[in-house]
């Protein structure tokens, strides 16, 4: 009676094998390093490597170990104090043709990473990284806005015969002037029933005249709908810059909550987040005069006036846009073959390149010019520690080219330099940012920091780990030896699930794993005391093991499957470090159920099964 089979101590057998092979990597731990990669985008080779590997020589610093990983060069330094000299030193050196960043490598063995074990993610409050809160800006969400309604709107009244004299956008306001008061009338009376979103009332400071601004039911709308787009597309940044467990998430009504795990050096990632660089193609008006245009500063209707880069030189282009960086399907930094300068390869989706074939099957031997335009935010604060926002607009032509033949989908854009192409595609590819963005908070959480938490937290989880074992062994004697064997293997299948998964420990995640420890032998203890109960009742021994195992069996189910439950809504409704608690306190009530059910009966069978017995040590 009591004993096992072949296939339990197979499945046993296979558990604690992969089981230890996966938790393994966590115990080698990471060294300080140093990443540099192209700022092209181009992968490094090893004449580059033999480079680095001389700039760190000259300057008295001597790398463990130099790697090319996924195209980026991968210095491993001995302690802190030579990572940070080594990464001042090439900075210096190799200037901003290369992205000198700080890192952490994990010291695996190559025969683990064979078999793809890697140690677990670790959280922005283990690791070290930087935690930024981004507000979208509100101002130019309006602004959007009425500039799009300054060309519907107009379109608009043609259609209905309803003629203006004039139109522009003034503080926050459309302003539309009419012929006469009839007019006015008419005007106000097709745009109340056909733009329900507007509020469209007669200027109190101006004759015959719209003025027209979006209701605050629009304009919370077109916020949210901003932040939204904003959260999709920084999430793409994040992927695009290949950051490890990134936590992207809204935060209010117009806030974004950024956190970079392992993230040390924060000035690139601080541009590319905040970037609202993007291109249109528009046509070269041939109509009108530019240079009259620079002087007076007015434009003939429907053209703009923009100046060229570098050159200063004026254009006048048509309002209407053939493509934006919007309607790119994909785009990359290159190198254009006639001239050999930087450039952005593009390919543009459906509607777009019809749109772009269209134009250019009409217009061979016609200029055509690529627009640049970007926001800078300069974020400041008042006496007070309220954020105030500086706003500088770019938009300037980057190329004039004349169409030299048809074509639609994919093309060239050139006219950047090196970095602007290689971050342009970066942020074109992601997509545009639906509004700008300002950081009205930055936290840089140390790596000193971050090892002090893990500690911490190793410490907490071996002392309660050290109390349990010691209560067991007292209180159960070998039936709690072996219940601390199952507790070390409920431990071990933690971290090499969390390992596998590649989740993200945080010190909620740590707090969940030391309370499944104390969870883990609370299904020991109904089985040990269901056996007492047993031996008490005059059950042989063998037969209050069976029936200790057997009868214990559903209130174990019960109670592990309601706590179960409750982790899963923590993880469905909770966000960041809730939903690190929540994982790793399933991944804990699942291996503690096969440990204490299945990893005990196999071990208390093969100690006590089979044989006859008087007494049990329990």
């Amino acid at each position: 009676m009591n004993q096992n089979s072949l296939w339990r101590w197979l499945v046993l057998l296979a558990v604690v094998a992969v089981g230890v092979i996966y938790a393994l990597p966590n115990v080698f731990g990471e060294d300080p390093a140093i990443q540099v990669s192209a700022d092209s985008g181009e992968a490094v080779d090893t004449q580059f490597v033999s480079r680095v590997e001389a700039i760190l020589e000259r300057a008295e610093v001597t790398p463990k170990r130099l790697d090319i990983v996924d195209g980026q060069l991968l210095a491993r330094m001995a302690d802190d104090a030579s990572q940070l000299e080594a990464a001042e030193t090439l900075r210096e050196v190799l200037g901003r043709d290369y992205v000198v960043a700080l890192s952490l490598a994990p010291r695996t063995p190559g025969w683990l990473v064979g078999l793809g074990a890697e140690p677990m993610s670790l959280g922005l409050d283990l690791r070290g990284g930087v935690h930024f809160l981004l507000e979208v800006d509100a101002q130019s969400v309006r602004e959007t806005a009425m500039e799009r309604y300054l060309q519907e709107i107009p379109a608009f009244l043609r259609t209905r015969d309803l003629r203006y004299s004039s139109r522009k956008v003034e503080d926050g306001r459309l302003l539309i002037s009419l012929r006469d008061q009839q007019t006015l009338q008419a005007a106000q009376s097709a745009l109340t029933q056909e733009f329900s979103e507007l509020s469209v009332g007669e200027a109190p400071d101006r004759a015959d005249t719209l003025a027209i601004t979006l209701t605050e039911e629009e304009e919370q709308r077109i916020l949210d709908f901003a932040v939204k787009q904003n959260l999709t597309t920084l999430r793409s940044r994040v992927n695009q810059l290949g950051v490890a467990e990134p936590v992207v998430q809204r935060q209010g009504a117009a806030r974004i909550l950024v956190q970079l795990p392992g993230v040390q050096d924060t000035t690139r990632i601080k541009d590319l987040l905040g970037a609202t660089a993007t291109l249109e193609y528009r046509a070269v008006s041939l109509e009108g005069d530019a240079d009259r245009a620079a002087r007076t500063s007015i434009a003939p209707a429907g053209t703009q006036l923009f100046y060229e880069r570098g050159t200063g030189r004026p254009y006048l282009l048509k309002r209407s846009i053939i493509a934006t960086g919007n309607q790119l399907v994909d785009a990359a930094a290159t190198v254009d073959s006639e001239t050999a300068s930087p450039a952005v390869s593009v390919t543009l989706d459906g509607r777009a390149a019809k749109r772009m074939f269209e134009f250019t099957e009409k217009n061979v031997g016609n200029p055509m010019a690529v627009l640049y335009k970007e926001t800078i935010i300069t974020t400041t604060y008042d006496e007070a520690g309220e954020p105030q926002f500086e706003r500088e607009k770019i938009e300037e032509i980057i190329s004039v080219a004349t169409i030299r033949g048809v074509f639609g989908k994919r093309f060239q854009t050139t006219g950047l330099t090196s970095k602007e192409a290689h971050d342009l595609a970066l942020l074109l590819r992601a997509g545009a940012l639906a509004a700008p963005i300002a950081i009205v908070e930055e936290r840089t959480i140390g790596p000193s920091l971050g090892q002090d938490n893990v500690e911490q937290g190793r410490n907490a989880t071996l002392l309660g780990f050290a109390l349990v074992v010691l209560f067991m062994a007292v209180w159960y004697k070998a039936f709690g030896l072996i219940a601390n064997a199952a507790l070390l293997l409920n431990v071990v299948m933690i971290v090499a699930v969390l390992s596998m998964l590649q989740a993200t420990l945080t010190l909620p995640g740590i707090a969940g794993m030391l309370l499944t420890v104390g969870m883990a032998v609370d299904a020991n203890v109904l089985i040990f005391q269901r056996i007492r109960e047993e031996l008490k009742a005059g059950a042989k021994p063998q037969e209050a093991i069976a029936g200790g195992y057997d009868k214990a069996f559903s209130t174990i189910a019960d109670a592990n499957i309601t706590t179960l439950i409750a982790a899963v809504v923590l993880f469905m409704f909770g966000t960041g470090p809730v939903k690190g608690f929540a994982v790793t306190l399933s991944i804990g009530i699942l291996s503690s159920m096969f440990t204490a059910i299945f990893g005990t009966r196999v071990l208390v069978n093969a100690c006590f099964g089979g044989r006859r017995l008087t007494k049990l040590p329990i």
